[in-house]
């Protein structure tokens, strides 16, 4: 969903200098035109104003999948044109889907026997399969606290500060207390043992992520999983987990299997994954898989029969697109276990590229480990000159897209530089940037910095001011260059 705000003058006007050829007058930006327009230019028109659009390749910022084979992508244009909610019509792209989740889910080892079927549904991310997973958490709870007589009003979740904003949606629509284990510096994911002590009798669950987004770390659920059990004996309470495998997913199973993260664990119940992050399709499809059919409430489950045949179907939205769903099976079946493998392991060696070269320049310190979603998030071993947000724009000159942020609390004089490492992010592209890179710190070093320019400053107020600490006044100059660089981007806020 996209909140916009534009200017609503209607003397503003869309031109074209090639679709000028086919129409010689302007059209309105924020209203519909009097008239139609030839085809072709409404063609160029899009086509040259998507031209100042940055290329999704060089979009590092992102976990999204940007390439697909040509076999698939003229899978995708063949359904474009089906809905996935009308099933009785297309029986054959439900079935799909069924073997999608069935192939997810024993990738996750969800003990299912050979003929058993696993429960879960594709969604159009990671977040709705989160809200998903959390409504079956919620009503669980709810559903055995009546039963118990206890009060049902006041529901938690316990996560990390790390987790994405999709957990605060879940939280704030759906009348959830969020309380979020904070970060430190040089800790970037949630402690479980700190995660374990916040969990209470209206604790719903508790989420672990495997990938977090700041810096690609897998959060150790094992450990959770164990305090958690220990601590369901000596209370009663249950509580059970949630793994959010958005970035991991995909990743865990293939180059990491002795790692215990999924449903070998007992008390995670549900788990999400991203089918467009390296589940490697297109942006639109996510999943979400539960334990057993008793974790999903039947009262969740709405059954409708307007559309030719009962169908039951547990998702926020209605219709969507089959597209999706086709390429995911496309890359289940055309890669299989070795493809995802040769795939993933790629991209850790592609990361491990990236790692060396930049700490050959001896300039920053690495924040992301080895293990976890092949990233490299980084920071300024020097901040006295520059810092992180200078180097992202600069970089934005090469064409590169290369985020800067800062940790979340209590981390958050941290700043960071993150790129993901995709299928489609060569060896050769890894070398590139940080040639780059090294471009951009040398024409820094020859720039005034911001930094001595605003602590000079500071030092004209007079002896009768105290000196702020050098992390007060590199903080300041981080929100005031983050404004900076938010006003430069006159664009539609995206929530």
């Amino acid at each position: 969903m996209v909140l916009t705000r534009t200017a609503t003058e209607s003397s503003e006007n869309v031109c074209s200098t090639f679709g000028s050829r086919y129409v010689r007058t302007t059209l309105p930006k924020y209203e519909i035109g009097e008239s139609s327009i030839p085809k072709e230019a409404a063609y160029q028109i899009i086509k040259d104003e998507l031209m100042l659009d940055g290329n999704p390749r060089l979009n590092l910022a992102s976990f999204v999948t940007t390439w697909m084979e040509p076999e698939c992508d003229k899978l995708i244009m063949d359904s474009i044109n089906k809905n996935y909610v009308d099933m009785d019509e297309y029986p054959v792209t439900t079935e799909l889907q069924n073997r999608c989740v069935n192939m997810i889910a024993r990738l996750f080892n969800a003990p299912l026997g050979e003929t058993e079927t696993a429960v879960g549904v594709g969604t159009v991310g990671s977040s709705e399969a989160i809200m998903l997973a959390g409504l079956a958490f919620k009503r669980n709870w709810q559903n055995k606290r009546k039963a118990e007589g206890k009060p049902y009003d006041k529901p938690n979740i316990v996560t990390g500060a790390n987790v994405q904003v999709c957990w605060e949606k879940f939280a704030r629509y759906f009348e959830v207390e969020l309380k979020e284990v904070k970060l430190s510096e040089g800790y970037y994911v949630m402690d479980p043992d700190k995660a374990a002590e916040m969990v209470d009798e209206n604790t719903i669950c508790v989420a672990a992520i495997l990938g977090s987004t700041l810096n690609g770390e897998f959060e150790d659920v094992k450990r959770l999983n164990d305090l958690l059990v220990k601590k369901n004996a000596e209370t009663g309470w249950n509580t059970p987990i949630h793994v959010d495998a958005a970035s991991g997913g995909f990743i865990a199973p293939f180059i990491y299997p002795e790692l215990e993260w999924d449903f070998r664990l007992p008390l995670v119940k549900s788990i999400n994954v991203s089918g467009h992050k390296y589940g490697l399709v297109y942006a639109g499809i996510g999943w979400v898989v539960w334990r057993a059919q008793a974790d999903l409430p039947d009262e969740l489950i709405f059954h409708i029969n307007y559309l030719g045949a009962d169908q039951p179907t547990f998702t926020l939205n209605f219709s969507k697109g089959s597209s999706q769903i086709i390429a995911q099976y496309y890359q289940l079946i055309r890669l299989g276990f070795e493809g995802y493998k040769n795939v993933m392991e790629n991209c850790r060696e592609n990361m491990v590229v990236l790692k060396e070269g930049l700490e050959k320049t001896e300039r920053f310190n690495i924040v992301s480990k080895d293990e976890g979603v092949p990233l490299v998030a980084f920071s300024l071993k020097d901040h006295s000159f520059h810092n992180e947000f200078e180097i992202s724009e600069m970089l934005r000159r090469f064409g590169w897209i290369v985020p800067a942020y800062t940790m979340p609390a209590d981390a958050q004089h941290i700043t960071v530089l993150r790129v993901v490492i995709r299928e489609d992010f060569s060896r050769t592209l890894a070398e590139r940037l940080v040639a780059d890179i090294v471009k951009v710190l040398h024409e820094l070093d020859t720039l005034p910095s911001k930094i001595s320019r605003k602590m000079g400053t500071e030092g004209l107020l007079g002896d009768g001011k105290a000196k702020k600490v050098e992390r007060e006044i590199l903080m300041e100059v981080i929100v005031g260059w983050r404004k900076f660089v938010t006003d430069r981007k006159k664009m539609n806020g995206v929530c």
